[in-house]
């Protein structure tokens, strides 16, 4: 259930440090935040503002309490095979075939365009404003590409042991690029306006001005690339299944969702941007997605439309440790013994992502009760990430 916990602050975190309080109480202080901040079960410190926040504005943006990757978001594809299917089958194989067909890892492209990624390329130059190269020459070539860090690709089988296919990526380092372009205009003009700030990354855009309309239409912009982007890798996904299987998938689901986003909507009888920085939009009747951390379960969700939550939702697990301090604490044993049973790539790289590392996405789940239901609990085979 829900706690006030300071005027304009509400949250749904059973767990919370008191920097990612104190934090959240800083956004939430901002005089255009109408009627309050939403605070949901993952939430932890981040650049500005806290992952895990729900941020109504009344003529203002704060760039940075969007968030850094542009329409990160998550898909997940339901196919017609289950567990029994992939009995015996080489899953490391599986693992090695996704590995290349997708870019991993920070800074990684594709070298060439597919067809398909020629096509969403196409669709996204002919929605282009402004020339997008300024930021990252070589945008067009990210298409397709994971990432690194919490992004990931897995195959994973639910309650019904049924396979799907999800995986969690963003507009990559175009996106970072178009915002902290944004974050240091909001720096700038509040600046030269002798605005006091609680946070400098809280620096805003007012509503009617050439800046904060510059700021949205880059910010769609790199929301549809990221929606793209992922719709580009699932594609990928899916085709190297169905060649390691033998088998074209037929599927009856697909969800494609954002958590690192604004737009405009209606809540208490005002119009308000609204920024969900790590998290969803849950409102009654949405299907979305919430993946835990590697290792543990991920969640297919519909959303129950909470009004104080602004029909919200967590967007993960939300981390528990810095990667640093996760680095410090556990080890490459721990690691494995978290993965047991998962087909992944051995590497050290990956122990600042280990499961522990996270808040428990079990308890993450208790606390969103009264925002989501959950539909289907999905449990991973195989795990793909980027180091």
């Amino acid at each position: 259930m829900p706690q006030h916990l300071a005027e304009g602050l509400i949250s749904w975190a059973s767990v919370l440090e008191p920097d990612t309080l104190a934090q959240a109480q800083r956004t939430a202080s901002m005089p255009f935040v109408f009627p309050h901040l939403a605070l949901m079960p993952d939430a932890h410190l981040g650049k500005g503002a806290t992952v895990g926040s729900v941020i109504p504005t009344l003529d203002a943006i704060m760039p940075a309490a969007v968030g850094v990757d542009m329409g990160c978001g998550m898909i997940a594809l339901r196919t017609q095979f289950t567990l029994g299917d992939f009995a015996g089958r080489d899953l490391r194989n599986l693992r090695q075939s996704i590995e290349a067909a997708i870019p991993l890892s920070a800074g990684k492209c594709n070298t060439a365009l597919t067809e398909t990624a020629a096509k969403r390329v196409a669709e996204l130059e002919a929605d282009a404003a402004v020339d997008y190269e300024t930021f990252a020459r070589n945008w067009r070539l990210q298409l397709g590409s994971l990432g690194s860090g919490n992004h990931f690709i897995e195959v994973t089988a639910d309650e019904e042991q049924r396979v799907w296919l999800f995986l969690h990526s963003g507009s990559r380092g175009l996106g970072n690029k178009i915002a902290m372009h944004h974050i240091g205009v909001a720096a700038t003009l509040c600046r030269q306006r002798y605005i006091q700030l609680p946070d400098r990354d809280l620096a805003y855009l007012v509503a009617d001005t050439d800046e904060f309309d510059a700021y949205i239409r880059d910010l769609q912009w790199a929301q549809k690339f990221a929606l793209l982007n992922r719709e580009e890798m699932m594609d990928r996904l899916a085709a190297s299944v169905e060649a390691w299987i033998g088998e074209p998938i037929v599927s009856d689901e697909r969800v494609n969702c954002h958590h690192n986003f604004t737009q405009r909507e209606e809540h208490f009888g005002k119009q308000l941007w609204v920024s969900r920085k790590g998290a969803i939009e849950a409102d009654a009747g949405r299907p979305g997605l919430i993946p835990g951390s590697m290792g543990t379960a991920s969640y297919v969700v519909t959303g129950l439309g909470n009004a104080l939550s602004l029909n919200s939702s967590p967007h993960g697990a939300g981390r528990a440790f810095s990667r640093s301090a996760a680095r410090r604490q556990f080890t490459i044993d721990d690691l494995r013994a978290a993965m047991a049973g998962i087909e992944y790539r051995d590497t050290d790289a990956f122990i600042d992502e280990i499961p522990a590392a996270y808040k428990d996405i079990d308890q993450v789940m208790a606390d969103s009760a009264d925002l989501v239901e959950i539909r289907h609990t999905l449990r991973q085979i195989v795990n793909v990430k980027g180091d």
